[in-house]
């Protein structure tokens, strides 16, 4: 019985491994040496090809929107806070949201719009708020000030999740 269940066992774990197992031409490398072909698991050994983005395509533009209300510019930057597609940036971005949104006046608001909605790269939010990259200088404002120190956490507050609306 527990040698039938070992072998259960080990066949369910092996399963998916050599699922996953797949063979390509490794072309002038040589592969194994026989039929110029090379095993690979999880696609580990097969080479990243990088691509530089090309400059003809144009940066999609976000349509501001100079009339809206405050109060409703505010919900729609709470909701944009949390919705990131980025989990670090969620984080970030909804607790300080949530502790200076309601005190920021008209201008600073703006300056937080133009800081979520105008850069493409989320990653680039993340490393000026973290201070791993120097932030340029038209996202070098008040606002940015706020969002490291905020990030800076001197506090020690735990953010392990969003909170609550």
């Amino acid at each position: 019985m527990l040698r039938q269940l070992i072998t259960t066992v080990g066949r369910r774990t092996l399963t998916p491994l050599l699922a996953r197992t797949q063979r390509f031409s490794a072309g002038a490398a040589g592969g194994d040496g026989k039929d110029g072909k090379q095993d690979v698991v999880n696609h580990a050994d097969v080479p990243i090809i990088d691509y530089e983005d090309p400059d003809y395509l144009p940066l999609p533009e976000y349509p501001f929107r100079p009339d809206e209300p405050l109060d409703v510019k505010k919900q729609r930057l709470v909701y944009q806070s949390r919705k990131r597609g980025m989990l670090e940036n969620d984080l970030l971005l909804s607790t300080f949201v949530a502790k200076h949104l309601k005190d920021l006046n008209a201008e600073l608001t703006e300056q937080y719009d133009r800081l979520i909605n105008g850069v493409t790269n989320d990653w680039d939010i993340y490393y000026w708020a973290t201070e791993n990259k120097p932030t340029p200088p038209e996202y070098q404002n008040e606002i940015m000030d706020m969002l490291k120190e905020h990030v800076a956490n001197a506090q020690r507050e735990k953010r392990l999740r969003q909170p609550n609306l």
